[in-house]
């Protein structure tokens, strides 16, 4: 089973694919969605909606594994990773693949151990769960953490 991590974020969004098979888990391509700097709302959510879709279109996954959205303090924040979590969504759905949603209490237990682990921990136990050449970057590894999230699962809610 090949399942894409996203970890959707207002200005970051970060993908990972990892592999699942009867020897375990395996991390493949992974990285970091960044619409250009200065771009407006609509330019960045197409942009990340772009990506997303030829990232599934080329790397095929059987699944979507998206983090949900977190409690914060800055509404406008929340409402613009609302919006690209939408889109992420809405390119799984597009090309007909299942999509579930996490939260990251259950994404951090599922990895760490731990629902309040820090960032580096999460960075460092994705590296050593998928056995990577090096730590991926914050919201690759976020990402990641969510796919290997769902290979851990019985399956989550099916995003509507």
């Amino acid at each position: 089973m090949r399942i894409l991590g996203i970890d959707p974020g207002s200005r970051i969004t970060g993908y990972g694919i990892v592999e699942k098979d009867r020897h375990g888990l395996r991390g493949g391509d992974y990285g970091e969605i960044k619409p250009p700097r200065n771009a407006s709302l609509v330019t960045a959510l197409v942009y990340v909606y772009d990506t997303l879709a030829d990232l599934i279109a080329v790397l095929q996954p059987n699944a979507v594994a998206i983090e949900d959205i977190f409690y914060g303090k800055n509404v406008q924040s929340l409402i613009k990773q609302g919006h690209v979590r939408g889109v992420a969504l809405l390119a799984g759905a597009r090309r007909d693949v299942p999509v579930y949603e996490y939260t990251p209490l259950e994404v951090k237990k599922a990895v760490v151990g731990y629902g309040r682990a820090e960032k580096g921990q999460v960075q460092t136990m994705i590296k050593a769960i998928l056995d990577l050449p090096e730590v991926p970057p914050p919201d690759a590894a976020d990402a990641l953490a969510v796919a290997v999230c769902h290979a851990h699962s019985s399956p989550a809610v099916v995003a509507s």
